[in-house]
């Protein structure tokens, strides 16, 4: 067994609070509508799981997601119409829920590795309007997400580690071994927003990053802010916002590997001008990372810049699963960004009023991609201020405040 009894309650109980916290508006109410959307691999948790929602008088939906090769097969055999259909009544479906946990248990990280990454994104940009509908309902406070990954022979193999070392790091990750989980969690969030209200209020323009194989620069744009935990992640202990595309500059570099669609991608270079990607290369996986930059127009634009402290997450192994990597800990912590969608949510005002078009005016990017690309190497990250002061904000896997 990965996981004890009582690790598998504790995580439950992680995920059904992180889901509710994660709520930017009203609380939820009983017999709200909860999908779990589950891999099969993750029936443990998504049992305990279940049994939470009951208990707390949810009404629960549960969806086990098909084996990868049923993937490869949709990609590989359907045509134009089969690949961008979208089942009758799932938008109604997704109007109704106020709420999703997401377990993800992969049994098999390279399955698409053969498929034309072109076809994965056409089914990604057809499906993009429902991600769109969740994404209206969560700025409106109707509804709130999250996930996590359950241990599987397939990421621990692919990370390098044993199936017990891989779920020792989740359990260590996830506070799986402390008393009250929840209440850690609760004063670790507390401690990174104490963080997030200090970057909110020092007036930033843009961000300088800097390491021995990166000089990049965003531009923070006008009504950000910085999010800080918030529980749509677990594990979660960035602080992310969504900056303006337009002033993204200089290159960037991700020294942590990543899986994505089947395709095993290691050393990206982005090279920026403009706000786009004018350069792009990897060690492996080049071909694959051009392919998705070109998905669509804003798949070659920054959506998210995150930034972790290594003081809160004690994360410090590679874990083949992008959830984890990007709150990478180790000895400097992590810096990443995400190519691709930004997130609405880190808009400074009143987000149920943040419609398409002020969005665009904002410079908030929009794409069916999002892919977070991590950088764990030894940095400084100076904030240049509206009124000209230049701060040193992160350095040796820390922030400064």
């Amino acid at each position: 067994m990965i996981f004890t009894k009582t690790q598998l309650d504790k995580y439950a109980g992680v995920m059904v609070w992180a889901m509710e916290n994660a709520r930017r508006g009203g609380k939820f109410k009983k017999y709200d509508s909860v999908l779990v959307r589950a891999d099969q691999a993750a029936l443990p948790l998504a049992q305990a799981v279940y049994e939470k929602l009951l208990q707390k008088r949810y009404q629960p939906v549960v969806r086990f997601n098909a084996p990868e090769s049923f993937s490869r097969a949709l990609y590989t055999l359907a045509d134009k119409q089969q690949l961008t259909h979208i089942p009758a009544g799932e938008d109604a479906f997704q109007n109704a829920l106020n709420g999703l946990i997401a377990l993800r248990a992969p049994g098999d990280l390279t399955a698409l590795k053969s498929v034309n990454p072109a076809r994965i994104g056409q089914a990604a940009v057809a499906r993009k309007g429902l991600k769109e509908i969740l994404d209206r309902t969560e700025q409106a406070g109707q509804f709130s997400w999250t996930l996590c990954n359950f241990p599987t022979e397939e990421l621990a193999a692919k990370a390098g580690l044993t199936l017990k070392q891989y779920a020792a790091q989740v359990a260590k990750a996830c506070f799986l071994n402390e008393k009250d989980p929840v209440k850690k969690w609760k004063e670790v969030m507390g401690q990174i927003a104490d963080i997030g209200r200090w970057l909110n209020g020092l007036d930033i323009h843009t961000l300088h990053v800097q390491s021995a194989h990166m000089d990049f620069e965003v531009l923070l744009g006008e009504k950000r802010k910085f999010i800080s935990g918030g529980g749509n992640n677990i594990p979660s202990f960035e602080i992310f916002t969504s900056p303006d595309w337009r002033g993204t500059k200089g290159v960037y570099f991700a020294d942590l590997s990543s899986y994505r669609s089947g395709n095993y991608v290691k050393g990206v270079r982005l090279e920026f001008k403009n706000g786009r990607v004018v350069k792009s290369s990897a060690e492996q996986g080049q071909d694959f990372l051009r392919k998705m930059l070109a998905m669509d127009r804003g798949a070659a634009q920054v959506g998210e810049f995150s930034l972790t402290d290594r003081r809160f997450s004690k994360i410090d192994k590679f874990m083949a699963d992008i959830l984890f990597d990007e709150n990478f800990g180790g000895k400097h912590g992590n810096c990443h960004v995400a190519v691709g969608s930004s997130y609405a949510d880190t808009f400074a005002g009143d987000v149920s009023k943040l419609d398409k078009k002020t969005k665009e005016a904002l410079g908030y990017n929009d794409s069916s991609l999002h892919w977070d690309l991590i950088n764990t190497e030894n940095k400084t990250v100076h904030a240049a201020l509206k009124n000209g002061k230049k701060i040193l904000i992160y350095e040796k896997g820390r922030f400064t405040y």
